[in-house]
């Protein structure tokens, strides 16, 4: 089953194209990234899925049904890059607003994950970190225990190593639990470790000296060949929006 598709997804803002002409297909139990330059619709995009804005143009589906639907917030979790938490309550009482609002509720593994975050649930929301309110806003999001998982920039407030222990602890919910998650980044060094099947194409000169970025068993007689870093893959894409990654974005963990 794929937990995302979409064919020809488009939104325009009066006369400007925030996304256009979008196809994704997301299989159950993978990670996919987004990557993009500034304006590009990823975010957009993330949020369409989430059933937060409409689109003008195409289809989408998030788990067989359409977003915004009852179906589609039972089954899914999203984080913005804002982070939204009522900043006046305590971590203990957004816990317990969040276990009544929620049909489904895993107090053990908010509990146990803040725990493991020295997070003190007496404390004010307000007087948290950046970083520990973007932890808390992940906590919360996976107690939900959705089968989806979608984040916009989450990872950006946190320093190098707590973003290596979220990526971590993600990646054990997507092994365990069979996570679907899509998520928005600028970190390339994030995606090696959920990157799998990548295509890039492009090809620069620099004086007398020509390097080529491309996907072959070996390279051809009078080349030099190594192996590339995602850093360099996902730069070459950028560079040549026309070189696609696949016909249909799918990025495995």
């Amino acid at each position: 089953m794929n937990v995302i598709e979409t064919d020809g997804l488009g939104k325009r803002y009066r006369q400007t194209w925030a996304l256009r002409d979008c196809h994704l297909t997301v299989p159950a139990g993978h990670v996919a990234a987004l990557v993009g330059p500034n304006g590009a619709g990823k975010t957009t995009l993330l949020r369409i899925l989430a059933g937060v804005a409409t689109p003008t143009a195409g289809t989408a589906t998030v788990l067989g049904y359409t977003p915004g639907s009852q179906q589609a917030r039972d089954a899914l979790s999203a984080v913005d890059q804002t982070v939204p938490l009522y900043r006046h309550l305590r971590v203990r009482d957004l816990l317990a607003a969040a276990r009544a609002l929620n049909d489904q509720w895993d107090t053990d593994l908010a509990v146990q994950r803040l725990s493991s975050l020295n997070l003190t649930t007496s404390c004010k929301v307000s007087k948290l970190s950046d970083g520990q309110q973007a932890q808390l806003a992940l906590t919360l999001a996976l107690a939900r225990r959705p089968r989806l998982l979608l984040l916009d920039e989450p990872l950006a407030s946190l320093d190098p190593l707590a973003r290596q222990e979220v990526l971590g602890w993600l990646m054990s919910c997507v092994a365990e639990d069979g996570l679907s998650v899509v998520f928005s980044s600028h970190v390339i060094a994030e995606l090696e470790r959920v990157a799998g099947q990548v295509a890039v194409i492009t090809a620069y000169r620099a004086g007398r000296q020509a390097q080529v970025l491309a996907r072959i068993d070996a390279a051809p007689p009078g080349w030099a060949g190594r192996p590339v870093t995602m850093e360099e893959l996902v730069l070459g894409y950028l560079r040549e929006p026309s070189a696609r990654l696949l016909p249909r974005l799918e990025v495995a963990r």
